[in-house]
């Protein structure tokens, strides 16, 4: 029912914004010829959803407040995600939405971005939803990346082409600021945490054995096929314990708590119970990041979590099933990456075609040994660098 009527709302705009000027981009030299051209003193940055997504694309904002100084700048996310942008000093206004509201709610919601009269709403997402929202901004510049979906290039008087379709998604967004001109503000994820969620995380940490490294494990994912067996990560666990004497930190939604509990249980088998704090579902987003950045390591599936920690600069061990490093992996040095090897593997599909749901040959192949030899790469690389900077 939801898609219908969005659909209903992209031409309820269409007529409205289809009448002022229509700028069709063919080269990345006319984007930024076109790009000169924008004066922009109220900006709607249009990126809801999803955590991995949020985290790479904020590299967009010293890249825009580069090029317009003096603009207020607002960021349109879903409610559940809006608490990792609060207190960004590039960020005026955070304006959350809850996606599974009423028609009447959205129709409210719509009518509130029209009246903010922005000058440039720049959608990042690229889906029907909001290009729904970019139309109904009837801001005089409505700018979408080439790859968008659903229809959502019709909201769009000027679309920023692709190098390539095979480019990693950050790159994507680096290529949205490059088109602003600013290629010197650089690439970095600005993340920032509060004195007070690190202080936090910093005395919940404490609580492990003193002087040893934290392993911090995120076995969740939106996708059941993105979703390594919490049997493997208990035991790639248990290895870092062994190993490396690591404090083991879960982390994860309210809805993972069943998959920590259960890692949380086998791992108990086979280590002091001190050593594995299960904390899922006990975190905001800030102290889920401070906990990511006062950790030494994450071991974790393709999923927020994961970008967000490469984001902060935390060493991290990424398994790929369905999904591909390249395309979906963070950037960054710091990693180690382990893709599956079937031949389906970076399909991106929701349900096995081969197995079932219950069954995943991709879980089968990329098995403990492999990712164990990924974390273990990760650990000893990182010691050595560190004797090395101590020396």
């Amino acid at each position: 029912m939801m898609p219908r009527l969005l659909a209903l709302a992209l031409f309820y705009y269409l007529p409205v914004v289809s009448t002022d000027q229509n700028l069709s981009m063919n080269s990345p030299h006319n984007t930024l010829s076109q790009m000169n051209q924008i004066e922009a003193g109220r900006i709607c940055i249009l990126k809801p959803s999803a955590l991995g997504d949020v985290v790479q694309s904020l590299p967009i904002l010293p890249a825009l407040k580069a090029r317009f100084p003096a603009a207020q700048i607002s960021w349109v996310i879903r409610d559940s995600f809006a608490n990792l942008l609060e207190g960004h000093p590039l960020i005026d206004e955070i304006i959350p939405f809850n996606r599974n509201s009423s028609v009447r709610y959205w129709w409210n919601f719509l009518k509130d971005l029209k009246q903010r009269q922005f000058d440039l709403a720049l959608d990042l997402q690229g889906l029907l939803r909001t290009g729904v929202m970019t139309a109904a901004t009837r801001a005089p510049w409505r700018i979408g990346m080439e790859s968008s979906r659903e229809g959502s290039h019709l909201a769009y008087n000027l679309t920023i082409p692709e190098t390539s379709r095979t480019v990693p998604a950050y790159q994507k967004y680096w290529n949205v600021a490059d088109a602003f001109g600013t290629e010197e503000t650089g690439r970095d994820t600005q993340i920032f945490i509060s004195d007070a969620d690190k202080a936090w995380a910093r005395d919940i940490l404490s609580a492990g054995a003193k002087s040893c490294p934290t392993l911090a494990i995120h076995a969740g994912a939106q996708w059941i096929t993105k979703r390594w067996p919490p049997e493997s990560f208990a035991a790639v666990g248990a290895k870092a314990i062994r190993h490396f004497r690591c404090n083991i930190v879960l982390v994860g939604t309210t809805d993972e708590r069943p998959l920590t509990s259960q890692i949380e249980k086998l791992l108990h088998k086979f280590v002091p119970t001190g050593r594995v704090l299960n904390l899922a579902g006990q975190t905001t987003l800030k102290q889920l990041a401070a906990l990511l950045m006062e950790t030494n390591y994450l071991l974790t599936n393709d999923s927020g979590p994961m970008h967000l920690a490469a984001g902060l600069g935390t060493p991290v061990t990424g398994i790929f099933t369905c999904t591909s490093s390249l395309r979906s992996g963070p950037p960054g040095d710091q990693l180690e990456l382990v893709s599956t090897n079937v031949d389906c593997a970076a399909s991106y599909q929701k349900r096995c075609p081969k197995r079932g749901p219950q069954n995943l040959c991709c879980m089968d192949e990329l098995d403990v040994t492999r990712a164990w030899q990924a974390l273990y790469r990760l650990i000893t690389r990182q010691n050595a660098q560190r004797d090395s900077q101590a020396a």
